[in-house]
C-alpha cells in the first residue's frame, strides 16, 4: 500500500511499518520507494494492541533524530549549499539533510528584486546557497536567508543615490498611482505627477530617460523618482542663463552709451522688460 507495508513478523503475526516511520524526512513518498515484497527488514515496536491484534512498527527510530544535535551541526551564520523542495506565497522550502528542512522567507531572497512569487527566483529541485540565520529546535525550524550570502548594497545606495542625483532609467511597469523605474541594477518609484514629459505627455513603459531622486530611505530600501523634477529643472537654469545673458547685454550697452538716442532707450528699455 502507498501508506505503508505490512511485515510478517513470524507465522501468523503481521505488523504495519507506516511510510511516516521509514526515515526523518518530512517529505513522504510510496512505501514501494523504501522497500519491495521479500524484503528482510530490521524495525523497532512502536505500538502494541493485543485485544485488536495489531502491532506498528518503526524504522528511523532506530537511526539518530537529525534535530536532535541541530543547534550545533547548524548554528547561526553557517553556509549551505541546499536543494529546493518546494513553494509557497511566502518563501521556499528547502532541504537540508535527509529529515531536516530549511524555510528561506521571500523577504531574504534579494536585496534589491521585488519578488512577488519564489517561482520567479528559482526552480525546485535547483540548488541555492544559504546562510543560516535562526535555529528553533524545539519547534524543529531552520530560517535560511539567501541575500544574506552578499554584502547589503543598500549601504552603497545611500551614497549613490542621494536626493536630486539624476539617473538613466527605464520604466518597467505602469500603476494607478505611477510606475516602476529600473535603475542598473535596483528599481525605484515614480508617482503618476512626476512622469510627465516635456511635452505634458506622459511617461509609458519601456520609455528610457532621465529621472532624479526626491527621496531616498535605506530602512525601508525605498528610492523615490521624478522625471517631471529633470526637464523642469533644465527650464529653470535655461531661464536663469538667459536672464544673466540679457543682463550682460544690457550692462555693455549702458556702459558704451555716452549719448543715448530715443531709438537706443527704446532698446535699452526693451532689455529691462525681458530681465523683469
Amino acid at each position: 500500500a502507498d501508506y505503508g507495508v505490512f511485515v510478517e513478523i513470524q507465522a501468523g503475526i503481521e505488523a504495519l511499518l507506516h511510510v511516516s516511520e521509514m526515515s526523518w524526512s518530512s517529505h513522504l513518498r510510496s512505501a514501494g520507494d523504501f522497500y519491495k515484497v521479500g524484503e528482510i527488514v530490521k524495525a523497532q515496536i512502536l505500538t502494541l494492541d493485543r485485544q485488536e491484534r495489531k502491532m506498528s512498527l518503526g524504522i528511523k527510530q532506530m537511526l539518530p533524530d537529525p534535530w536532535s544535535k541541530i543547534d550545533k551541526n547548524y548554528p547561526a551564520g553557517t553556509k549551505l549549499k541546499v536543494k529546493v523542495r518546494n513553494f509557497t506565497n511566502f518563501g521556499i522550502f528547502v532541504e537540508i539533510e535527509e529529515g531536516v528542512d530549511g524555510l528561506i522567507h521571500i523577504s531574504d531572497l534579494s536585496w534589491t528584486k521585488k519578488i512577488k512569487h519564489p517561482s520567479e527566483f528559482t526552480s525546485v529541485d535547483n540548488s541555492i546557497d544559504v546562510i543560516v540565520l535562526d535555529v528553533d529546535k524545539d519547534s524543529r525550524k531552520i530560517s535560511l536567508g539567501h541575500k544574506q550570502i552578499l554584502d547589503n548594497p543598500w549601504d552603497a545606495y545611500a551614497e549613490k543615490f542621494k536626493a536630486n542625483s539624476l539617473h538613466q532609467g527605464i520604466v518597467k511597469e505602469m500603476y494607478d498611482k505611477g510606475a516602476i523605474i529600473q535603475i542598473d541594477e535596483i528599481e525605484a518609484f515614480c508617482p503618476k505627477k512626476h512622469l510627465i514629459k516635456e511635452n505634458d505627455s506622459s511617461a509609458k513603459v519601456g520609455d528610457n530617460i532621465q529621472f532624479k531622486v526626491i527621496e531616498f530611505s535605506k530602512e525601508t530600501k525605498k528610492i523615490l523618482v521624478s522625471h517631471t523634477s529633470v526637464h523642469m529643472q533644465i527650464e529653470h537654469e535655461e531661464k536663469q542663463k538667459s536672464k544673466k545673458q540679457i543682463s550682460s547685454n544690457l550692462k555693455k550697452i549702458q556702459k558704451s552709451q555716452k549719448q543715448s538716442t530715443l531709438g537706443d532707450l527704446e532698446e535699452l528699455n526693451k532689455l529691462k522688460d525681458e530681465i523683469k
